[in-house]
């Protein structure tokens, strides 16, 4: 059965130790499957990062499956009820590290494009994954190196598929159809060093810098709009003092975070939190990092085929959603204008114990081919095929 083959499939993958950025054997495991009905496969591995670019068909449209093979270390071994990488069915769940986030997403990409090619051998367009162990770490060397050597060759990605557990409750009632982008600033304001019992003799850079980070908080940087909630600025770390009681530091070190949607852009961000630290009067360096710009997918083919796929084999009525952090659709986004990510319930993932409902998996697997088969017709030859396999 297609259940059975995905579901060992995914504890295949699961049994395999690939904390970022190890890929551990995964990506070979997929290629072999992938090699054998058709694809053509190209490793773009860089440094430690394994990625692969699979490919079958040369026609348009083309159709991406996309996700990582990297999972997050599992924590602490104790409070895990089995081995995180030994996959275990209990009560209907299967545990392991990576179960949720996103091996068995993995799995079912591989047994629906199997089931698929069976049934169209012939098919319209072409059918590709782009998969990388570089997801989950630093994401310099895994999917951005594959979008942009795409971009070099004038490849052009129609529709893409990232497998993230998007959903909150039960498998189908959220998907991602974009992501919020993310600034981050590393702020240093500059005071003058002193004696804590002379401070009319320095400046310190701490009680300088308070005022502007709580206008920064309470800041309203835009109202958002229809698929992205307002911007919003948080400071995730403040450093200063030289570890002495009586020493007034000679500066502080502030880490914040943009996270905006397209009601803004980075550019006008960065102007603004520079014009409110000049009007507080701040000597000050800033050093930035543009880690995502934000992408958002509309109404379109991409979308329309997902939510009758998702009713179609679970009855949900999908919502579509923009939040949580960023994921590797922000690369393909860059040369992909419909990007959806749909995946298994994310409730357990990055905690011990991750696990996913073992029921799931045929589910997932149906509805990945489901939309291939909306979004890649079947040919002439394929159903000439079918009508000769018919019964007369």
């Amino acid at each position: 059965m297609a259940s059975d083959r995905t579901l060992a499939l995914a504890e295949q993958l699961i049994s395999r130790r690939s904390v970022t950025p190890a890929d551990a054997g995964c990506l070979q495991i997929i290629a072999s499957r992938l090699e054998a009905i058709g694809f053509a496969c190209e490793f773009m591995n860089r440094g430690e990062v394994s990625n692969l670019w699979a490919r079958r068909g040369d026609g348009q449209p083309l159709l991406c499956l996309a996700g990582h093979t990297d999972v997050v270390p599992s924590g602490p071994l104790e409070q895990w009820h089995s081995d995180p990488f030994q996959p275990v069915q209990k009560g209907g769940l299967l545990y392991g590290r990576g179960a949720a986030d996103m091996k068995s997403s993995l799995a079912a990409f591989v047994t629906a494009a199997e089931a698929f090619v069976a049934a169209r051998p012939a098919h319209q367009g072409s059918l590709a994954f782009l998969l990388t162990s570089d997801e989950e770490g630093d994401a310099i060397d895994g999917t951005v190196v594959v979008t942009d050597t795409l971009r070099q060759r004038g490849v052009w990605i129609d529709y893409c598929i990232v497998g993230e557990p998007t959903a909150t409750r039960r498998l189908g009632d959220m998907i991602k159809n974009g992501r919020r982008g993310s600034l981050s600033a590393k702020l240093t304001v500059k005071g003058i060093q002193g004696h804590i019992a002379y401070p009319h003799l320095a400046r310190n850079p701490i009680h300088l810098a308070a005022p502007a980070i709580a206008e920064l908080a309470a800041t309203r940087w835009d109202e958002g709009n229809e698929f992205f909630p307002p911007t919003t600025w948080q400071v995730s770390n403040i450093h200063a003092g030289t570890g002495a009681a009586n020493v007034i530091p000679g500066s502080i070190v502030i880490d914040g975070n943009f996270r905006f949607g397209t009601a803004s852009t980075p550019e006008r961000l960065q102007a603004g939190l520079c014009e409110l630290l000049d009007r507080h009067g701040l000597h000050y360096d800033i050093v930035w990092t543009l880690a995502a710009r934000p992408f958002l997918t509309g109404r379109g083919a991409l979308i329309d085929a997902a939510l009758l796929a998702i009713r179609a084999e679970t009855g949900c009525d999908a919502e579509l959603s923009t939040t949580g952090g960023t994921s590797d659709g922000r690369f393909i986004a860059e040369i992909c204008p419909q990007v959806l990510e749909i995946g298994p319930v994310n409730a357990s993932i990055h905690q011990v114990n991750e696990c996913i409902e073992a029921a799931a998996l045929p589910q997932l697997a149906a509805i990945y081919r489901r939309l291939l088969e909306a979004l890649l017709p079947a040919s002439g030859q394929d159903l000439a095929r079918h009508s000769r396999s018919e019964p007369s």
